[in-house]
């Protein structure tokens, strides 16, 4: 849910990464916070474990122009892909505006894919949100690797409601911004739609 600040009039809206472990969210926010100029971004906030691994989330705020005299304002965070970090995953689900879900197009990673997403249906309904109306998007990564899924198999079994979907490589960036445009754009048409 976004925060409006009438004081600063600010609007400061939620964009959660989630996805399998090593799927390249923290990728994403990384090659976003590379690109993006200093003016338009805070700091980037990374905990990681001693493997590298993303312990708990990536922070950055992004500027992105007005609605209604209000400036928008979008924090990215990633989600930890491994399981045992439950209780971080619905810490920071809370409050969310958008979600892109960062599919490994790997064929060996479909079943950790498979089991992301019922995680992250299971969250959002235990937080009473509709899942379905919550603007969201699907991130196919790692589509320059040989052995990976096909379009129509990982939209089979991880997109059956056919939301907006991209083939990425985040390592590159190939596919990144075009993924957080949407889903940013998705938000804030319902903003937008709140405010009139």
């Amino acid at each position: 849910m976004s925060f409006v600040n009438y004081h600063s009039k600010e609007i400061n809206c939620k964009i959660v990464y989630f996805g399998p472990g090593l799927g390249g969210k923290t990728s994403n926010i990384q090659h976003v916070y590379k690109k993006t100029s200093g003016d338009l971004r805070s700091k980037l906030i990374t905990l990681n474990t001693k493997n590298e691994r993303t312990l708990f989330f990536d922070f950055l705020p992004l500027d992105l122009g007005e609605i209604r005299g209000f400036k928008t304002r979008f924090h990215l965070y990633t989600v930890p892909g491994q399981a045992f970090y439950e209780a971080s995953r619905r810490l920071i689900l809370r409050g969310v505006d958008g979600l892109i879900f960062v599919a490994d197009s790997q064929l060996e990673r479909m079943e950790a894919n498979i089991e992301s997403i019922q995680c992250l249906e299971r969250y959002m309904e235990e937080q009473g949100m509709d899942f379905g109306r919550l603007p969201h998007v699907v991130q196919w990564n790692k589509r320059d690797l040989p052995n990976i899924s096909s379009i129509e198999d990982l939209r089979k079994k991880l997109n059956p409601k056919n939301v907006p979907e991209f083939e990425a490589v985040a390592t590159n960036g190939a596919g990144v911004f075009e993924t957080l445009k949407m889903v940013s754009k998705m938000i804030l048409l319902n903003l937008k739609g709140g405010l009139q």
